[in-house]
């Protein structure tokens, strides 16, 4: 198992799991306390989750929820490359992870100040994204998925999920070997053109996921997994997300993507110190 990547040239230790906190310069993501809308307040938001823990900033500009609008290559570039160059340079010492499936907005990204990508496509919708990460040599963070977020709820047929997605990893594992990219984090997508119960027998078996050797992000923060199953909302959602981090961290998970860093960090704390 890598319990590292490598960042420029500097190695990031994933032996205690990290996290990933949200930024969304979207005005439409699924949970509003996550929505940003301006440089400044990107900064007051980056300050909190760096105050409380975090250590990534995940950054996005283009809502990746089930049936979210579509957004121009343009809007995306817009909505986030200042802000990752503000970040950047007033928190210098923070890792940044720009959310993205489009090659050009990676690169940008990148040059902005961005030190990984997170891909909800694994280089399906924009296959050009891959050779950015080759040529930056960055850490890629490799999702599961199927269509784009205006299809992916009508592609949930599979024979066994699991095997779907250990098949995906697969096969995606060896194409970005071939490209020469090696600092490769798994997530399995949960929400992604999945059903309710897909997500949780797959969640069920992220521990099962680990002879593929790779870290293994867990995005699962207020995510309709959880508030459909508990018949909430996503502003109530936090409890539910606290219990399956924990379930997550004892299986082996690496990385948290969270709403709530304060709280993801203590998960860790707790078990990392027990």
């Amino acid at each position: 198992m890598i319990d590292n990547i490598r960042v420029g040239k500097k190695l990031v230790d994933l032996v205690t799991p990290k996290v990933m906190s949200i930024l969304n310069c979207t005005p439409d993501s699924f949970y509003k306390g996550s929505r940003i809308d301006s440089v400044s307040d990107a900064l007051f938001r980056a300050e909190k989750h760096i105050n409380e823990g975090a250590d990534i900033l995940d950054i996005g500009g283009y809502s990746s929820r089930p049936g979210a609008d579509e957004v121009s290559e343009n809007e995306e570039l817009k909505r986030i490359i200042s802000v990752i160059e503000s970040i950047h340079k007033a928190f210098p010492e923070i890792l940044i992870s720009c959310d993205t499936f489009r090659g050009k907005v990676a690169c940008e990204a990148l040059e902005a100040g961005a030190h990984l990508i997170n891909d909800i496509s694994g280089g399906e919708i924009d296959p050009s994204i891959l050779k950015v990460v080759s040529n930056f040599q960055c850490p890629y963070i490799l999702m599961h998925s199927k269509g784009t977020p205006q299809t992916m709820q009508n592609l949930t047929n599979y024979n066994s999920i699991f095997k779907e997605v250990v098949t995906y990893f697969s096969q995606k594992l060896n194409v970005l070997q071939k490209l020469g990219i090696n600092d490769v984090i798994l997530d399995p997508g949960f929400g992604f053109a999945k059903t309710l119960d897909q997500n949780y027998d797959l969640f069920n078996r992220v521990a099962d996921l680990q002879f593929l050797g790779r870290p293994m992000l867990v995005g699962i923060s207020r995510k309709s997994m959880i508030y459909n199953k508990l018949k909430i909302t996503p502003e109530e959602s936090l409890s539910g997300t606290t219990v399956l981090h924990t379930k997550a961290i004892l299986s082996g998970a690496k990385i948290l993507r969270v709403h709530d860093t304060k709280e993801a960090k203590q998960v860790i704390q707790l078990i990392m110190n027990n």
